[in-house]
């Protein structure tokens, strides 16, 4: 008796959410320092004009996450992950709009 695999929608949506549970590991590697940052001030020292920089881009990094922690807090935030993730992918914008082809 063959087996038979899943429907190419379900192996698409766990391709989905592979890449962007990838994307959302690597970007929060990269938040790595924040907190010690954050706690400069508490502990009676100054931000250094690297230091704000520093926070500036941990802060804009976090806030091209922000949509990943909703889904995620909301009732139901697990399954509307796929719906998410099809949504934020950027490269669907690109496949709709055909390049103009000059000649």
């Amino acid at each position: 008796m063959k087996r038979l695999g899943p429907p190419a929608a379900v192996r698409h949506a766990f391709a989905l959410a592979e890449r962007e549970r990838k994307y959302l590991l690597s970007e929060l590697s990269r938040v790595r320092g924040l907190m010690p940052l954050l706690m400069k001030p508490r502990n009676k020292q100054k931000w250094t004009p690297q230091d704000k920089a520093e926070l500036r881009a941990h802060f804009k990094r976090l806030s091209s996450l922000s949509p990943y922690f909703v889904a995620v807090v909301m009732p139901g935030g697990f399954f509307v992950l796929p719906a998410l993730t099809w949504w934020l992918d950027r490269r669907r914008n690109r496949r709709l709009i055909a390049p103009a082809k000059s000649g």
